[in-house]
């Protein structure tokens, strides 16, 4: 088994965060992972993108060949899209919907996500609304997280134990916004099939 992920946001959204999430996910379900990060000004609200591979075999490269992702995972649709060239073909795509406008020639959004829904692997997910829903508007990236876990070959339960293991300091109420985000993520996929090879 091998899964291949591309993780794509701006910063301050938590690509970051989701990435080491399904790493420790994936980890703790005995599989080999890997994860490299690339990033820019993300302290400025700059493109930031993760890679992470999961294995059963041992894995050399943390960097995901352009090409060759099993899943294409969004915290922002423009983002997404500026990194369709990793995807492999009849690979999977979950993105939130939400624009984050961080440069002056940005999109109009109904554009960015016609050309989202062009590819017929993609999950569209308005995360912001599933968040707030859940309790917390700061939770998208959990909503995310919880779709992006769904399509992965990973034990059920797995990512919920690790955040409430990582939530220790938070309260109650945030502990359980956060359960109940990605319990809303998991929910908008449904039945999809997992991907990997």
């Amino acid at each position: 088994m091998k899964a291949d992920v591309v993780l794509a946001g701006v910063g301050g959204q938590g690509v970051l965060t989701v990435a080491r999430l399904l790493a420790e996910a994936a980890a703790a379900d005995g599989f080999h992972v890997v994860q490299g990060e690339l990033h820019g000004m993300s302290q400025r609200g700059g493109a930031v993108q993760a890679h992470l591979r999961i294995s059963d075999q041992p894995i050399e490269s943390p960097q995901v060949p352009r090409g060759r992702a099993h899943l294409l995972v969004g915290l922002e649709p423009v983002e997404t899209l500026r990194n369709i060239a990793w995807l492999a073909p009849g690979g999977r795509i979950v993105t939130a919907i939400r624009p984050v406008e961080n440069v002056p020639d940005y999109p109009p959004i109904e554009q960015v996500l016609a050309a989202l829904r062009r590819f017929p692997e993609a999950i569209l997910i308005d995360a912001h609304e599933l968040a707030v829903a859940a309790g917390s508007a700061r939770a998208e990236n959990l909503v995310i997280a919880g779709a992006a876990f769904s399509l992965l070959p990973l034990t059920r339960g797995k990512l919920r134990g690790i955040v409430r293991r990582r939530g220790e300091r938070w309260t109650e109420a945030e502990r359980e916004a956060a359960i109940q985000a990605l319990a809303a993520g998991r929910a908008a996929i449904g039945g999809a099939a997992a991907v990997h090879d």
